[in-house]
């Protein structure tokens, strides 16, 4: 900053100067205040320029536009967290009775945190081609206020 105001004044000055000797060589019949007047008109105008070129930098800062930083959406809470299940979990079992939709319990193990907190009156164990499996059934969990998390 000091450095600018520097070559500005440097500036004003030998704008002055060449201005003297301009003056200096001119005829001998101009009074001294007609040099004086021309040259308070000179530097004037230099101190005229200088405001003019300040104000134009300011507008410049002006118009700069921040693009706004975008707040990262929070974490839900834990109490909604809890009631929402991991979608891979949920399998479709064919069985004697039908297709049924379970979340597996050994995925519900091993991908979600609150297994202990599931209503016990949705568990199930359905028999199937492969053997007996065990899980959550997902329409007694959506009775209860569970839904499937979106990845």
């Amino acid at each position: 900053m000091t450095l600018r105001i520097h070559r500005q004044f440097i500036g004003t000055i030998a704008a002055a100067a060449i201005a003297i000797t301009g003056f200096s060589a001119a005829p001998a019949r101009a009074g001294d205040d007609e040099v004086a007047a021309a040259l308070a008109a000179l530097l004037g105008l230099a101190v005229v320029g200088a405001v003019i070129h300040e104000k134009k930098k300011d507008k410049k800062k002006r118009h700069t536009v921040h693009t706004p930083v975008h707040p990262k959406p929070k974490p839900l809470p834990k109490r909604v967290n809890r009631k929402l299940l991991p979608q891979h979990c949920l399998r479709s079992f064919h069985t004697e009775q039908g297709n049924r939709r379970l979340f597996g319990q050994r995925c519900l193990h091993k991908h979600y945190r609150h297994v202990d907190s599931l209503p016990y009156r949705c568990h199930r164990e359905v028999y199937t081609h492969r053997g007996w499996r065990q899980g959550y059934s997902a329409r007694c969990l959506s009775r209860h206020g569970f839904q499937l998390a979106r990845h």
